[in-house]
């Protein structure tokens, strides 16, 4: 009898801090989604075999957001294992830093820069009400 370990989908998602040249916080990026589940959501995706998850984290901004982003923290390891309706996912989650304007791109509908005090945060798919949650508790 052989045995085929299950394991969770190793994804990465990014808070993308969207700054002026001048140093000036204007924001978080959150994109809206092409493809079920529906509604607003971090950026982010699967990492890749063979990539690490910073570099996976800097890959996908690059592909949905259109901006190349700096890694700044760690903000946690999300494994909830209902977190994702489709499968068991375990997102590493990463606070990102960059200037410019996001442009929706690959999996995302649309990309919206949103000051903290008027993220939608009922409009979230996925754990990520908790996510930005404890964004929030870190950033005030």
């Amino acid at each position: 009898m052989s045995f085929t370990p299950k394991t969770p989908y190793l994804t990465t998602d990014g808070i993308v801090e969207i700054y002026t040249q001048n140093g000036k916080f204007l924001g978080i990026v959150l994109i809206e989604r092409k493809y079920p589940p529906l509604g607003l959501a971090l950026p982010g995706g699967f990492v890749d075999v063979g990539e690490s998850v910073e570099n996976a984290v800097i890959r996908e901004m690059q592909e949905e957001i259109s901006l190349e982003v700096t890694v700044s923290k760690l903000l946690g390891v999300y494994s909830d294992p209902t977190r994702d309706e489709r499968f068991h996912t375990a997102s590493v989650v990463y606070i990102c830093k960059t200037s410019g304007e996001p442009k929706a791109a690959d999996d995302a509908k649309q990309a919206y820069l949103y000051q903290l005090e008027d993220i939608p945060l009922d409009k979230l798919v996925f754990d990520h009400r908790k996510i930005i949650e404890d964004y929030l508790k870190q950033k005030i």
